[in-house]
């Protein structure tokens, strides 16, 4: 009784703690702006089945993708036995589906062990390509800090579980022999049937079954310690993937809608706006210099961004030494968004531009924006060749906000670089950027 008590404190206060920290995470993500979802509902499904779900897109590199697949698959099978877990932290109870799926939990648990295994080996390779081998675009200076504690942090949570998994299944199936009562018969288990009596067979009754508990408790730990920790981790892609690829954009890479407000400037110059009869009170703002401008499909891509910087490794900008990193571009979104969802919060009066309204992200300004996280030399050197669009595993698109934050700088700012305006010239003059006349054909005609 005692146990369960503390199971459901331990085990109802974290799942409380970490469901506000994921409504944090989704209001977060609506600071971004509205935008309609269109395109084909079924191509959208079958994104989410065949790139989040089995990680098609992995497997354009298929040698981390194998490893990355034994981890993944691990941690799909191993809920089964989390599942176990809760039932019997609720009920107080052992092992409740082996006599009800007999030999069925036999090969389940079997599958399990397998896979811990490969991941096991999986999880040590990862640790040693980011430490040891460091290959390049693990060890770029973007990921220096944080990033790079987090990348290794979650590695060493999975070691533990999988050691935690091993120390229950061993010394339940050394109890089994002793005391098959209260220790249900698993049957052959393909690790644990001989590392158990190995490595605590030579334990009295009382230490077998204090080994057996910390194994269990540890899983159950480090699975509730995991939980809350992803909202703070680049491994909420395992959650977030799944939205993100329904939600990705089905257009053209690379295509630009037409923005209204843009329309509407074209319409006045010409004659041809409608008189509302009412002068307008702002300028209009075109493209997005924060995250309240950008749309929320962007900022949901930032968190789904998994720092593997395959966007970053194919990016040709990023190869001839420019400062643009697309994989940096994501992470500053995130860390742009975690900063103004943290400031609207609080409340504070210096936040808001009226005061006396509350403040929401209608009503924000800190007085910074995206532009004091991403240069302008960051955004000037992407050439949008969609690179990194193609690369991603996730359907991320990184040149969605570049080309929004362009558009800002120069329709709103009207800045931009000196070496673009020969162009801009070319375009207003003679409709084409390269100062030739639009009428292209005209020299057939003479």
């Amino acid at each position: 009784m005692v146990q369960q008590i503390l199971f459901l404190i331990l085990a109802g206060g974290a799942s409380a703690y970490a469901w506000t920290q994921f409504m944090a995470i989704r209001k977060t993500i609506l600071l971004g702006q509205d935008e309609v979802i269109t395109g084909d509902t079924s191509a959208r499904w079958r994104n989410v089945l065949l790139i989040a779900f089995g990680q098609k897109k992995m497997f354009k590199r298929w040698i981390p993708a194998v490893f990355h697949l034994f981890i993944y698959v691990a941690f799909l099978f191993t809920q089964v036995e989390l599942i176990e877990i809760f039932i019997d932290g609720v009920f107080g109870v052992h092992r409740f589906f082996a006599s009800l799926l007999g030999g069925f939990y036999t090969l389940i648990i079997n599958t399990i062990e397998i896979l811990s295994v490969l991941a096991f080996v999986a999880t040590f390779i990862f640790l040693a390509r980011r430490n040891l081998l460091k290959v390049p675009r693990l060890v770029k200076s973007e990921l220096n800090g944080w990033p790079k504690l987090d990348a290794n942090l979650i590695l060493i949570f999975e070691v533990i579980l999988l050691v935690a998994i091993f120390s229950m299944n061993g010394a339940d199936v050394v109890l089994q022999g002793r005391d098959p009562l209260h220790y249900h018969d698993t049957g052959f288990l393909a690790v644990s049937s001989w590392l158990g009596p190995a490595l605590f067979g030579g334990l009295s009754d009382g230490a077998l079954v204090l080994v057996e508990r910390a194994g269990w408790w540890l899983h159950l730990g480090m699975v509730l310690l995991f939980l809350n920790y992803l909202p703070k981790s680049k491994h909420l892609h395992i959650l977030l993937a799944f939205p993100n690829t329904f939600f990705a954009r089905q257009r053209p890479r690379g295509e630009m809608e037409n923005m209204p407000a843009i329309m509407n400037e074209v319409k006045s110059m010409m004659g041809l706006a409608e008189d509302t009869g009412a002068a307008d009170e702002e300028l209009p703002e075109f493209g997005a210099n924060d995250i309240t401008t950008l749309s929320w499909i962007d900022v949901l891509g930032a968190y789904t961004c998994t720092e593997c910087g395959r966007c970053s490794s194919v990016c040709p900008a990023n190869a001839t030494g420019k400062q643009l990193s697309p994989r940096k571009i994501m992470m500053d979104i995130r860390d742009r968004a975690d900063e103004v969802y943290t400031k609207i919060q609080s409340g504070k009066p210096e936040y808001a531009v009226d005061a006396e309204k509350p403040l929401d992200k209608t009503n924000f300004n800190d007085g910074k924006s995206l532009f004091d996280y991403i240069t302008r030399e960051e955004l000037h050197a992407c050439t949008t060749c969609n690179a990194c669009v193609e690369a991603c595993p996730v359907l991320i698109n990184p040149l969605e906000p570049i080309l929004k934050m362009r558009r800002y700088e120069i329709l709103t700012e009207s800045a931009g670089p000196g070496s673009w305006l020969p162009m801009f010239n070319s375009i207003e003059n003679s409709g084409a950027a390269w100062s030739m006349t639009i009428d292209r054909e005209e020299w057939t005609k003479a």
